[in-house]
């Protein structure tokens, strides 16, 4: 069946986290400790005790693997009412047997998450039996630069690499003298009908808040330099605030550092360079390390430009890899420095489009900017 985007829209915010399965919220919580799946959300029956954000993104997974969209796994009748969500059905029952299926597979013949949704569905609900003779004769699907990669041999070293985007960019005494910007620009969710006006604060070495308003309300991620939360309003998620955590709240802390680069080389442990790759038919140079969560991160620079032009980064969660990519692009010169003015926030079941128009280097910004969102106001009855 057809991911239809217009429905999970209505389900989730069209931001950096993901959605969530046996809903039925259970409570409320406002304090910064992570809420848990299973004491957040009622009838979670396997994919207890983790946070609200990776279980999102598990469902994220399911989705991409599957192509179904929250509805077609849940009620019909919870497009509109989050408690639904909560209620069996029998769909959401063998998904249950296939999580054990699955983690029976990988624990008796790899001892590692080697066999996942996506390895039998491929973005069907049936696996698919037979082979396609047009793939075999065809032109396989592109690879996605993001898969572990180990160093290539005949290849520039990471640092040689990072040495190059760093002078591309305006070089690093430059880079150092921006200590912060302000930025004005638009938002678009993948389904939304029109751009909405948004708003960047940044401060280095690693602080970063954007505020989209959208047509259902502010959508908000912010990172004080230790700790990420995405607000959004309770028609778009479950949660108002969610706190990011574990692999995914370093592969946020790796985005916002890329705002003032001069020490991403520092940023990540284990740099390897793997073989070269295309996007869009331009040759990138692939460059990959770990998070201090062993996360993936992998960064692809252009080989003409020296510019990095995709983020690609992947957190475990219990069924499989939770994938974002960042597309970067419409380069431009501020106070002396190259940055991206355009990036394009992809993940498993949804898309975001940030477009600055205007930057104010070196603007003063209130500390308050980067603390923890409120909560946005309920919706209207």
């Amino acid at each position: 069946m057809r991911l239809d985007f217009t429905i999970l829209r209505s389900a989730i915010a069209t931001a950096i986290v993901f959605w969530g399965t046996s809903i039925g919220i259970a409570g409320r919580q406002q304090s910064d400790t992570p809420p848990m799946s299973d004491t957040y959300f009622k009838n979670v029956q396997i994919l207890k005790g983790i946070p609200v954000d990776q279980f999102m993104g598990t469902m994220g997974f399911f989705s991409a693997s599957t192509g179904f969209n929250c509805t077609d796994c849940h009620v019909e009748e919870s497009g509109g009412d989050w408690s639904k969500y909560a209620e069996d059905n029998n769909l959401k029952r063998t998904t249950r047997r296939m999580m054990l299926m699955v983690n029976s597979i990988n624990q008796m013949n790899f001892g590692r998450q080697a066999v996942t949704c996506y390895t039998c569905h491929r973005g069907g609900s049936r696996p698919a039996t037979l082979p396609s003779v047009d793939l075999l004769y065809g032109t396989p699907p592109p690879i996605e630069p993001g898969a572990y990669t180990a160093q290539a041999r005949g290849q520039p070293s990471a640092d040689q690499i990072f040495d190059r985007y760093l002078r591309a960019l305006g070089g690093v005494e430059r880079l150092n003298a921006v200590q912060g910007f302000t930025g004005k620009g638009t938002y678009m969710g993948y389904d939304d009908a029109d751009k909405s006006a948004m708003e960047m604060y940044a401060k280095a070495p690693g602080q970063r808040t954007v505020v989209a308003h959208a047509a259902s309300g502010d959508l908000t991620w912010a990172f004080d330099g230790n700790q990420g939360w995405l607000a959004a309003p309770l028609t778009d998620r479950p949660l108002p605030v969610t706190p990011i955590t574990g692999q995914e709240l370093d592969g946020l802390k790796l985005e916002v550092q890329l705002l003032f680069p001069a020490g991403v080389k520092q940023a990540l442990r284990e740099w390897r360079v793997g073989i070269p790759t295309e996007i869009d038919e331009r040759e990138v140079q692939v460059v990959q390390g770990t998070t201090a969560n062993g996360g993936t991160v992998t960064l692809c620079f252009d080989k003409e430009t020296g510019l990095l032009t995709r983020l690609v980064r992947f957190a475990d969660s219990p069924v499989g890899p939770i994938v974002t990519r960042v597309d970067y692009s419409d380069y431009r010169d501020v106070s002396g420095v190259k940055m991206p003015f355009k990036w394009v926030v992809s993940w498993l079941n949804g898309r975001s489009t940030f477009q600055l128009a205007s930057v104010q280097a070196n603007a003063a910004i209130d500390a308050s900017r980067f603390a923890r969102p409120a909560a946005p106001p309920a919706p209207r009855r």
